[in-house]
């Protein structure tokens, strides 16, 4: 899924937040309610201006960054 079609970083919309484009919704928002047992169906009901591509393009985000994090050790 390419989430760059779908998810927008703009510094005036939520101070920059990742959020689904022509919304208010950030990312974060969208994994938080699938964290906390939401339904795909459960969230579309509530945001019916969501369409079940931009909750993949936020899974897909979330995903990206995770793949890109680096954890280092520190040498004691």
């Amino acid at each position: 899924m390419n989430w760059q079609s779908r998810i927008t970083i703009d510094p005036n919309i939520l101070v920059g937040k990742p959020t689904i484009k022509g919304t208010r919704l950030a990312v974060e928002f969208i994994i938080d309610l699938l964290a906390q047992g939401w339904s795909t169906e459960e969230i579309l009901r509530n945001y019916p201006g969501m369409a079940i591509e931009d909750i993949q393009a936020c899974l897909s985000y979330a995903s990206t960054l995770l793949q890109s994090e680096k954890v280092y050790a520190i040498p004691a």
